[in-house]
């Protein structure tokens, strides 16, 4: 079983926290089904969702360099300099970013972020879509204010070969597995990784 959920902003990407956050356990009551992969909790958007600990490990694991593409509001407008920093690859604290897919669009249609973002008087906003294949700790916010434009709204469009589409905040939907990435999955799967079960994140355990 594979889920897609479009995970609304200040919602904790875990099935339990504390009373006063919301959780995935508000939004699904599907049983055995677990996040592969995590997004935090001031970001939106697609997160994926398996009760197969095979697939989990393919999806979330650093190693299967799985494309993960967002869509960043940022303050000010980036020059084509700051573009191909982002391109090329940026220093962080934690070493240097592998090379990224980086372009300037369009402000994208996406529902109204609740609360909004706060703007600051006179300067303008820009969005940006940004494609990793890392996983690192809140990433592309460091990676846009490493090129000196904050981030301020931050949404997850999609992971690999599956993306939000027309999901609302809060809605998600089951899919089924493309037969071309059932294959390329088996064929990646070796015996030891059969022992690989759904897992939960720390404090994940349901109610």
């Amino acid at each position: 079983m594979l889920l897609l959920f479009n995970k609304p902003f200040d919602v904790l990407c875990q099935f339990s926290g504390s009373e006063n956050r919301q959780t995935l356990a508000d939004f699904i009551d599907i049983k055995e089904v677990y996040p592969a992969g995590r997004l935090d909790k001031d970001s939106e958007g697609l997160v994926l969702l398996t009760d197969d600990g095979n697939l989990q490990h393919q999806i979330s694991h650093p190693s299967q360099k799985m494309p993960k593409t967002y869509w960043a509001q940022v303050e000010g407008a980036p020059e084509n300099s700051a573009i191909k920093q982002l391109v090329d690859g940026i220093q962080l604290k934690d070493g240097k970013t592998a090379p990224a897919r980086a372009r300037i669009i369009s402000e994208p249609e996406l529902w109204p972020r609740n609360p909004p973002i706060r703007y600051r008087a006179n300067i303008p906003t820009s969005w940006l879509e940004l494609t990793i294949q890392e996983g690192r700790n809140r990433q592309i916010r460091r990676m846009t204010a490493a090129i000196g434009h904050p981030t301020l709204r931050l949404v997850r469009s999609s992971i690999g070969p599956w993306s939000l589409d027309e999901l609302a905040p809060g809605q998600w939907r089951e899919t089924q597995i493309p037969d071309n990435w059932r294959t390329i999955f088996n064929s990646k799967c070796s015996a030891s990784h059969s022992k690989y079960k759904p897992t939960r994140h720390r404090n994940s355990k349901r109610k």
